[in-house]
């Protein structure tokens, strides 16, 4: 068969195999690919895979899938590590300060390449906020609440996130009735200080515990916004200790100007010979 090129890419401990298909379409099946090489132990290893196509709105579109296979709206560090590829390419080379479009299937996106290899992503407005939602797991109570950010989230606030068992209660809360039929991703937050957090999700799709999650910390956020214990910007502290930024403007209407800000990196590049 012919080989297929690939790029790895990474943002904040999220990683990826991005497949620049703007020139020819992917032939295969794209969830059957995301299952094989992602896989960490017989192929690449990845969260998921970045699948660039043409946009006629856009610079470039992008599907999401995650290493099930399952196909996701969208991707905040999956979208910042696609804007720095474009970055890079000299058929769409942008200087410092320069907007990137990109279509998504929770709509057109943009992106802004800042210093430092930083990329900016601003973000459509959220929603679903839902504040105090009690849920009952191991015969424990607890209050969540939950909003869509580009996809769902459910957050718990805790006082000592290194203790709580995410494994266990991660997957009880992804699939818990109050969530269905789609599920949701999972979050724990712990608060520092008005424009400090520190997080751990559990991403659906991935049925697992994740380095970082830029969707989870733009939820995060949020939510802390709502209860009146953030005030942006917000540094994000990841499960892989590198920090995002989240910035929003509280106007008229709430969360006007979302950002997402962080680190995106190309890792390597190669080909796939199936």
């Amino acid at each position: 068969m012919t080989p297929v090129p690939f790029v790895k890419v990474a943002g904040t401990g999220n990683d990826f195999i991005l497949l620049d298909r703007r020139r020819k379409p992917f032939a295969g099946s794209l969830p059957r690919f995301a299952r094989e090489w992602c896989d960490r132990r017989r192929g690449i290893g990845a969260d998921g895979i970045l699948v660039v196509q043409p946009s006629q709105r856009a610079d470039a579109r992008m599907r999401i899938f995650n290493s099930d296979g399952s196909e996701a709206e969208m991707c905040g560090n999956g979208l910042r590590c696609l804007a720095w590829y474009l970055h890079t390419q000299n058929d769409l080379e942008h200087r410092n300060g320069a907007e990137i479009t990109i279509d998504t299937r929770a709509g057109l996106m943009r992106a802004q390449i800042k210093s430092g290899g930083r990329v900016r992503l601003y973000l459509s407005r959220p929603k679903g906020l839902r504040l105090g939602i009690r849920l009952t797991h191991a015969a424990k109570k607890l209050q969540v609440h939950a909003i869509n950010s580009g996809v769902p989230h459910a957050i718990l606030l805790t006082s000592n996130l290194g203790k709580v068992d995410l494994g266990t209660l991660g997957p009880a809360i992804r699939r818990h009735r109050v969530f269905k039929p789609a599920g949701t991703n999972v979050n724990l937050v712990q608060i520092e200080s008005p424009h400090r957090i520190s997080i751990r999700t559990y991403e659906r799709g991935v049925e697992g515990e994740t380095l970082a999650c830029g969707t989870g910390a733009v939820a995060s956020v949020l939510i802390g916004a709502a209860l009146g214990r953030l005030s942006s910007p917000v540094r994000v502290k990841t499960a892989g200790g590198e920090e995002l930024s989240v910035g929003f403007h509280q106007g008229r209407r709430p969360w006007e100007m979302l950002y997402l800000e962080g680190p995106a990196r190309i890792l390597f590049q190669g080909e796939i010979r199936p």
